[in-house]
């Protein structure tokens, strides 16, 4: 059974945090799914996954670019798992059914804090993992910036 991870960004936006996420997970040899709906966000996470740091880059493509199979991280309009993730990383509220997700090890729901709208999805979501015994947990930053754990 997966699990599904709510990231509450109240001190970094989803393009500060996003890059350190997926690159924590290729060192361990993981691969990710990036979704969102917004067609806008993922030509600029696609920019940005390239140019985040001047001494680093993360190896991704989009779905539609030939190749999508191969990429270790996969940016997608849709919740489809072509690149064979362990991870899917789920942005701007993707729609998401607590019962699809089983084929993740884990899923990452990430949401800002100013976006009322996210936040509002988040909890509808926890609240139908919860009913669905999904395991859930629910992460926030530290002031030093490391991400917690807090339910």
């Amino acid at each position: 059974m997966s699990e599904l991870w709510f990231y509450h960004l109240e001190r970094a936006s989803v393009d500060e945090a996003l890059p350190e996420l997926l690159g924590r997970l290729l060192e361990r040899g993981g691969r990710a799914l990036v979704v969102s709906p917004d067609e806008e966000r993922l030509k600029s996470l696609d920019s940005h996954l390239w140019t985040f740091r001047d001494d680093a880059f993360l190896p991704h493509g989009l779905d539609t670019e030939p190749g999508a199979a191969r990429q270790p991280v996969l940016l997608s309009a849709t919740v489809r798992n072509v690149n064979g993730a362990s991870m899917l990383f789920a942005l701007d509220g993707t729609e998401l059914d607590p019962q699809e997700l089983k084929d993740w090890e884990r899923v990452v729901v990430m949401f800002e804090a100013a976006d009322e709208a996210g936040v509002a999805r988040a909890r509808a979501l926890w609240a139908a993992s919860k009913s669905a015994q999904i395991p859930v947990s629910y992460w926030r930053q530290s002031p030093q910036g490391r991400w917690e754990k807090k339910a």
